[in-house]
């Protein structure tokens, strides 16, 4: 979803960050192979992960909503070198493609996936974050962000992705879209809760940065 005109649009993207080779070829691998391509997050999106994580210089970062890899591989770019990256998706059969681009990238060592519900996933893992990245099933956006918030370090960043839903949060919500529903609730969550500072931008289909206090 674009918010700007599309020549706009294709301006900024032009004078932005060029997304690495690897990525390309996941990119590609992606549309060719894999249901649903449009999950991927795109060039522009992926190198705004990449700027926050090499800015923020996480030690520990957890993603929840791994897909094919493309945007644990974005936020590795600012682990530090002792770092660790943990990401969870529930699709078992997207995990031969996470692993192959894993090990071609440099950071195959450092990133840990988990599959299964990250629900259930998540209150295991015995770390604290500096960075957090939701990408997930829109009605637990809620869930996780409740789940992480203990575990995070204070100044820590989370990220939540989708959160304006093609602009549904401002249209009136069927009453069995539960997606959208749950967005509205957790974008006022955000806003209101005082153990963050929050700020949201129209960044494709919208992106929350969450400071943890």
């Amino acid at each position: 979803m674009h918010f700007i005109p599309e020549a706009l649009d294709q301006y900024v993207v032009q004078h932005t960050e060029q997304e690495p080779e690897l990525l390309q070829q996941l990119t590609r691998e992606t549309y060719q192979k894999i249901l649903q391509p449009r999950m991927l997050s795109g060039a522009y999106q992926g190198r705004i992960l990449s700027m926050l994580s090499k800015i923020i210089r996480p030690t520990t970062i957890l993603e929840i909503g791994t897909y094919t890899g493309y945007s644990a591989l974005c936020l590795a770019e600012g682990l530090q070198a002792h770092g660790v990256l943990h990401t969870i998706d529930r699709n078992e059969e997207l995990a031969w493609i996470q692993q192959k681009y894993f090990e071609r990238s440099g950071f195959g060592h450092q990133i840990h996936s988990h599959i299964g519900d990250a629900t259930t996933i998540i209150p295991t893992l015995d770390c604290t974050f500096d960075f957090v990245f939701i990408d997930a099933d829109k009605p637990n956006y809620t869930t996780y962000f409740e789940q992480v918030i203990p575990k995070m370090n204070a100044g820590g960043i989370i990220l939540s992705d989708n959160v304006l839903w093609s602009g549904k949060v401002i249209q009136e919500i069927a009453k069995d879209d539960s997606s959208t529903q749950a967005l509205v609730a957790y974008n006022q969550l955000l806003v209101n809760d005082p153990r963050v500072e929050t700020v949201l931008l129209p960044i494709r289909d919208g992106l929350t940065i969450s400071r943890v206090l």
